[in-house]
Parts: structure tokens; sequence; C-alpha cells
């Protein structure tokens, strides 16, 4: 099997704090079989090398690429701004400290504030991007489990509503946008029209994302979408696993 596999991070490898039961088998098995592998995530309290390091912290096989919508949004900075204004755990935000200008910025950058949300937080934003800077999300997701457990309303919500009050729409950076995919991909060295498969528990950021630029989704069962799925989700994912060691049955039918 020579399709390039992209893997989500929360959700699939990491439940809460704490790695998936059979992520140990399924690293290795991917690993084994030299299946082109990239951990991906829209998570944007750490970056690639965050993720490294906890696989390596917990043991698990760190050999497969990672990269997250932090590193994604580095390098589009990079490439388009000068200065921008950073909204973000302030670990994160040091790691565009060369560009950060709060008093006249090109582009506003949202990533994970957590309980840290405000009025006074959202109307900087919204004052800034109404005045013309550019609105740019690290991701656009709707709720996410921080341990697990407790259900709480990520950044998606929050950029939203900057959104409609300044007519601005967001420049979206981490799934589903393809260009996040892509970039993925390009880690592993193929192209961006490259046939893949992405495994995420998101139905909308995971798998449409990833059918939307050409991929395949395959839908588990482990993180925020819960079995059996609606009969009246749309679109379907190509595949469904309840958890990693059925991922490893699916992949060994599409080789045989």
């Amino acid at each position: 099997m020579n399709i390039p596999v992209l893997i989500d991070f929360d959700g699939v490898i990491r439940l809460g704090t704490k790695p998936a039961p059979d992520a140990r088998k399924f690293l290795e098995y991917l690993s084994k079989k030299k299946i082109p592998s990239c951990i991906i995530s829209n998570s944007t309290l750490l970056n690639g090398d965050g993720i490294k390091e906890w696989l390596n912290k917990n043991q698990l096989c760190s050999e497969i690429s990672a990269t997250t919508s932090v590193d994604a949004a580095l390098n589009y900075v990079k490439e388009n701004y000068n200065r921008v204004s950073v909204y973000c755990n302030e670990e994160i935000k040091k790691k565009f400290s060369e560009f950060i200008d709060d008093e006249n910025p090109e582009a506003v950058l949202v990533g994970d504030n957590g309980k840290n949300w405000n009025f006074e937080m959202l109307n900087e934003i919204f004052t800034k991007v109404y005045n013309g800077a550019d609105l740019l999300a690290m991701h656009m997701n709707k709720y996410w489990y921080p341990d697990g457990k407790e259900l709480m309303m990520d950044a998606g919500g929050f950029i939203k509503g900057i959104e409609y009050s300044s007519d601005i729409k967001a420049i979206i950076i981490g799934k589903p946008s393809p260009v996040y995919f892509q970039s993925a991909l390009s880690m592993l060295g193929f192209s961006k029209n490259e046939e893949f498969v992405m495994i995420g528990d998101d139905l909308e950021t995971d798998i449409t994302g990833a059918q939307n630029c050409g991929g395949k989704g395959l839908l588990i069962y482990t993180g925020k979408t819960k079995f059996p799925l609606s009969s009246d989700a749309t679109p379907k994912p190509d595949y469904e696993a309840k958890n990693l060691t059925e991922v490893i049955e699916i992949f060994k039918r599409m080789v045989s």
C-alpha cells in the first residue's frame, strides 16, 4: 500500500491526554509496512515538533511525520505578511514574535484561546479586521473535547461572529482547507493531486475536507463523532472504523 495516509491527532491517536489503546499497534503497523504517513492536527496548542515529543514521551513510534495548523499558519504568514496580530496560546504566539505588530497589523491570526475568550478580545479582533486587516483562522473547528470528556466550544464559533460583524470572510489555514492537506502530502513527497486516505473523527473537517480535494475519508468513532452515524449525514465517509485496530484490517483489505 503506497497510498499516503493522513491521520488526525486528537480523537484518533490521542484521546484526551492519553494515547488511544491501540495507537502503538497502529503506528508500528504503518512503520513496518512502510506506508507513507503524516499525523496532522488543527490544534493550535502545539506544532509538529510538539506532536513528536508527545509520541516519544508516550513511547510511541515517532518516525511518522507530523504537522499542525501552527506550522501551516507560520508558513502562510512568512509568505504573505510582515506584520500580524496574533490571538492564541502564549507559547504558540512566541513562534510568530518576529511578525507581531498589534498597532498596525496587516492581518489578524486567530487560534485556540480556550477559556480565555471574552468580549474585550473579540472586540479587539473585530476592530482590527473592520479597519482593514485580513482575518486568518488557524482552523474553524466548532467544538472539541480538551480532556476527552468535557465538550467545549472551539474557535470556529468566535471567528464566525467576527466574520458576521465585520463582513469579512476569514482565510482558513487548517483543515478543511485544501492547502493544508496538500502541504501534508508535499511533506511526504507526493503531489497535491495525489490520492490519499484521511483518518479522522470529524465528519466535516476531516472527512468532507479530504473528499473535497480528492482524498478518501475514513471516519473513526473514537472522538467527537459517535457511532452509529446518522442516516441523514452527508456526505458519507468512504470507510468507517470503531477503533485503530479496525483501521488496520481495512488497510489489509485495501492491498489484498
